[in-house]
């Protein structure tokens, strides 16, 4: 079942969440004050708005308490983040995340109302390292850098039957398989002669460009 997500601003971390809960089908609102990041970003989201979310009126109109969480990602203000949080609590919101730049930053966070405050470097840190242990909770898409990510993609129907050393993936289309995981279990490094099912689905990392090419294929 979809939900309602607001994203509050929407740099590399705000924007690559977005895209991330917006690809899984959820109705996903993207706020930020300026206009080139909404204008790179509305086409990855539902809806896009300029707007300023330390002013209470902007929130209103846009019925933030209506959504079933609210990911506020500033990053370049740390007084902007923390009065949104504020304002998003005393208007009503129900679930707000919050991205801390460092300990001082999310002990405010938490002071005025954040449910929950994240660290985007040392999250992904330990997602990475949950990735390399074989956890099963791992994520669709996770952000390496500015151009390059860790992502999970179904074994396109094309695919099907062949194995890894065949379609030679890294050459072809500039991306590594580093593990490959079904309903039974996940395979670290799998050997390049295992034949790719069609209900398979490979953990990769490369280039976005590369990576967003590889998924388009049927």
């Amino acid at each position: 079942m979809s939900k309602q997500y607001a994203v509050i601003g929407m740099g590399r971390f705000g924007s690559s969440v977005a895209l991330s809960l917006f690809k899984e089908g959820n109705e996903v609102l993207a706020i930020d004050k300026r206009e080139e990041n909404i204008e790179n970003n509305q086409d990855s989201v539902t809806h896009a708005i300029i707007g300023d979310t330390t002013d209470e009126q902007t929130l209103k109109e846009v019925g933030i308490r209506n959504f079933d969480t609210v990911i506020v990602a500033i990053g370049d203000d740390i007084q902007a983040s923390i009065l949104t949080v504020l304002l998003l609590k005393e208007l009503g919101v129900k679930h707000v995340v919050a991205k801390a730049v460092n300990k001082s930053h999310g002990k405010v966070l938490n002071k005025v109302g954040a449910d929950r405050v994240i660290y985007p470097e040392k999250d992904m840190g330990e997602r990475v390292a949950n990735l390399l242990m074989a956890s099963p909770n791992v994520l669709n898409f996770i952000e390496l850098a500015e151009d390059y990510s860790m992502e999970e993609i179904k074994v396109p129907e094309s695919m099907n039957g062949q194995n890894l050393r065949n379609l030679n993936l890294r050459a072809n289309y500039n991306i590594t398989v580093i593990a490959i995981k079904n309903s039974d279990k996940m395979d670290i490094l799998p050997n390049p002669e295992r034949a790719l099912k069609s209900g398979d689905i490979m953990i990769v990392i490369g280039g976005n460009e590369d990576l967003q090419k590889f998924s388009e294929i049927d």
